[in-house]
């Protein structure tokens, strides 16, 4: 990827907000990031924090109501998705830009063959006929590690295992080879051989493709083995962003270090105890007006109460969220206890 690509995907400042019968919530606060052409870009976080929201507010997948997108720009090759008509969105989100989904059981159509399920973009968007479209669909399949591919187009989603339902919803995503592939915990529901199948898979399409991918997880691991740069997520918001070597080298906010601290050590000693974070993720009944982590932070301090702390450089492509991190805005006196 070079490094003065201009970005394929450029979000700034996207706000959403879910009515609901006690009031709003608001689930994605001022999220802003860019995607640079042929980088994966994995966004991590714990459940609740905004991940999977923020990605599917971008392309319009979010039922309004009870979503409501409350202000911000997505610019995909310098058109803004948010103020596209539907029909054009429908269109970009079929050919060019792919997602896949986290629960395939609900994604695929039960009365539908899977054949017929990735032969369908093939023909809307790529002008295939049926036996162009059927010849691309097995090669899909064996693409993404399904056996005996010619003959399991004929099967419907009930009679495959569910981590061949998440492979053929993997296959459905590449089929018009988008330039943008959005991956919604992409590798839950497979055992550790698969997983590593599908990473090596996501390896080679984005050399052979250039194809930009957003991989949402809450695995640490895969996230050091695939991603070129890291968002944290918190609260709705972007806490941290770095390059993952600098990530998990020098993570600069609480948060992250708080997460980085439950990943077991491969060089660690039988008896060492996993970090805990204690606390729950915050329900915003409003835009944050402090810091969303300050509950759960070790550091927190006045100002975290009466301020939401912008993100702020802390290094070469390297930003983050936090007043304890800036020496200058640091308390006299010592916080409650100290993250390591």
């Amino acid at each position: 990827m070079p490094d003065g690509a201009a970005p394929v995907l450029d979000v700034r400042d996207l706000k959403t907000v879910f009515h609901t019968r006690s009031g709003e919530v608001h689930a994605v606060n001022a999220v802003s990031f860019a995607l640079k052409p042929g980088e994966l870009l994995g966004v991590v976080g714990e459940s609740g924090s905004g991940k999977s929201v923020t990605m599917m507010s971008l392309i319009g997948l979010l039922p309004t109501p009870p979503a409501e997108l409350r202000g911000g720009q997505v610019l995909f090759d310098g058109e803004d998705l948010l103020k596209v008509p539907d029909k054009r969105l429908r269109a970009l989100r079929g050919k060019r830009i792919g997602f896949v989904f986290q629960d395939p059981m609900t994604s695929l159509n039960p009365v539908f063959t899977v054949g017929f399920q990735i032969m369908e973009p093939l023909r809307k968007h790529m002008g295939m006929t049926k036996d162009q479209a059927r010849k691309r669909a097995q090669e899909l399949l064996e693409l993404v590690g399904i056996p005996d591919a010619a003959r399991r187009l004929k099967d419907f989603p009930h009679q495959f295992s569910g981590g061949m339902r998440q492979r053929v919803m993997i296959a459905i995503a590449l089929a018009c080879d988008p330039d943008v592939l959005i991956a919604d915990e992409p590798t839950t529901a497979l055992d550790v051989t698969i997983q590593a199948q599908i990473l090596e898979l996501m390896k080679e399409l984005r050399e052979r493709l250039g194809m930009a991918v957003i991989w949402i997880t809450h695995d640490l691991g895969v996230i050091a083995e695939i991603a070129d740069r890291v968002l944290v997520m918190y609260g709705g918001q972007v806490v941290e962003q770095a390059p993952v070597a600098e990530l998990f080298g020098n993570p600069q906010h609480p948060y992250t270090r708080a997460l980085l601290q439950t990943v077991p050590s491969l060089t660690g000693a039988r008896e060492e105890r996993l970090h805990v974070i204690e606390g729950q993720p915050p329900i915003l009944r409003a835009a944050p007006q402090s810091c969303p982590f300050r509950d759960r932070c070790t550091h927190a301090f006045d100002r975290c109460a009466r301020e939401n702390p912008a993100r702020r450089p802390v290094g070469p492509g390297h930003d983050a969220a936090c007043f304890w991190d800036a020496p200058a805005n640091r308390p006299h006196h010592e916080p409650k206890a100290a993250i390591p």
